[in-house]
């Protein structure tokens, strides 16, 4: 039975993949054809990235349609078959109202207001120096999502419980909806400051929904383990064309799908606090620019060249494939760390 589901899960990845790569020169002629290229910005706002960054200014964004289009529309797709036609369809069919539901309609929702957010920068719209909805109404669109989130899981889904790991299960009633917020805001927040490299949030994404597919499969949550898969396979196809020189950028549309979906993962397979494990990355460029943020206010000093962090290693001359590889690195290395300490804590709890 579980060869079954492995060769399930392994046929909708390589279908996803090769779907995003078929859809990839039609979604790129797509963008050019709109004059979709990225707003650097103004060189007195951020001297620093001006300088790094200025070169890539006219690249197509928004290449993040490629990753949420493939999924959500594979996941209608057979969905559909596996009503009309059942037998194999229904085999592939990966919707499931209690496993898959939740992260479809969080990915689309938040892709379709990232999407909102690409357009207004592309149109110069906004008050962003090169367009776009400025940081903080991003934060309350975050925490917006992560509110109606909280509230389908707490008061629909009777979620009460949070699980920390080597101790076991808590019953939490009501915090369960500011910590469901949080987690929400910190993975789209998070997600969001990482792409800005070429190929950095999609190949660190990577490892995370690897993870989060290997612990839904141990679950026995087999419908979400094939959802992660498939963003995986579109992953890949987006990689390809997103590795150093990128031939376009995610966008908001991309990293805010991304981001939201990786959270509500987390806390369906009730692993939100291995999150730091599995998304190490996301982690570290939001902690550099909160604290960042912190010292100038209080010291008035700053602590990195530029931040996010990888921007601050850029400033030190170091080429931006070998920041983005070496993140690789420790993202890969993170995710085993993490899994070996899921695998111990379930083996000690239980």
């Amino acid at each position: 039975m579980l060869s079954l589901h492995i060769i399930r899960i392994l046929i909708l990845t390589g279908i996803s993949f090769f779907v995003a790569l078929i859809l990839t020169p039609f979604v790129t002629r797509f963008l050019y054809r709109i004059k979709a290229g990225k707003q650097i910005g103004r060189e007195g706002s951020a001297p620093v990235f001006f300088s790094l960054h200025q070169k890539k200014a006219g690249t197509p964004t928004m290449g993040g349609l490629i990753i949420w289009i493939t999924v959500v529309g594979l996941s209608i797709i057979f969905f559909l078959l596996g009503v009309v036609f059942d037998g194999m369809w229904s085999y592939l069919n990966f919707v499931d109202r209690a496993e898959t539901y939740l992260p479809i309609i969080a990915m689309l929702i938040a892709a379709l207001l990232g999407l909102a957010d690409d357009v207004l920068a592309n149109l110069k719209k906004g008050t962003n120096a090169g367009g776009g909805v400025p940081v903080k109404f991003k934060l309350l669109l975050y925490l917006l999502i992560g509110f109606v989130g909280a509230y389908w899981f707490y008061y629909k889904l009777g979620w009460t419980v949070f699980s920390i790991p080597f101790v076991g299960t808590l019953e939490i009633q009501g915090w369960y909806i500011p910590i469901f917020i949080f987690v929400i805001a910190a993975t789209a927040f998070s997600a969001n400051e990482t792409d800005g490299l070429d190929g950095l949030l999609g190949g660190t994404s990577l490892f995370t929904f690897a993870s989060l597919a290997v612990v839904a499969f141990v679950l026995g949550r087999y419908d979400l383990a094939a959802f992660s898969c498939v963003v995986i396979g579109a992953l890949l196809a987006f990689l390809w064309f997103n590795i150093y020189p990128a031939r376009f950028f995610m966008g908001d549309t991309g990293s805010m799908a991304l981001g939201i979906t990786m959270g509500v993962i987390a806390l369906l397979t009730n692993t939100a606090l291995f999150l730091p494990f599995f998304a190490p990355i996301l982690v570290l460029e939001s902690a550099s620019v909160i604290i960042q943020m912190i010292s100038k206010k209080i010291f008035k000093k700053k602590i990195f060249i530029s931040t996010p962090i990888h921007h601050h290693f850029e400033a030190l001359g170091w080429p931006e494939s070998r920041v983005t590889m070496r993140f690789w690195i420790i993202a890969a290395i993170s995710n085993g760390i993490g899994l070996v300490l899921f695998f111990l804590s379930r083996i000690i709890v239980q």
